[in-house]
């Protein structure tokens, strides 16, 4: 399962991490979101240990997606040393996020 990042979390998870980190924004109510979440659970066990993986649900959690300007969900931001370098917006098939990742280890 992903990491559930919040606002709170967000700074010490992703930004001060040592790792590559993956976060997947999305809601409830979003359909895409309810494709790309099964996809990042399953990233989140293929790298485990290797990178950090988690979702920050937009409607709780508004800071952070608001900072990092994004507008429309399901977003998956990649992060690398407290920086964004990657961004998918919408559904990708799994290559895309893994390549994502890989690129960065």
């Amino acid at each position: 399962m992903a990491l559930e990042i919040t606002d709170a979390s967000f700074e010490e998870t992703v930004l001060k991490s040592d790792k590559p980190v993956m976060v997947d924004f999305w809601a409830a109510w979003c359909g895409p979101c309810r494709m790309v979440g099964p996809i990042i659970d399953e990233i989140s066990k293929e790298y485990e240990g290797k990178a950090v993986v988690g979702k920050v649900d937009v409607d709780a959690n508004q800071e952070f997606a608001a900072k990092y300007g994004v507008r429309n969900i399901p977003t998956v931001l990649v992060f690398q040393n407290g920086e964004v370098v990657g961004r998918q917006v919408g559904v990708a098939p799994k290559t895309a996020y893994s390549e994502a990742i890989d690129a960065l280890l």
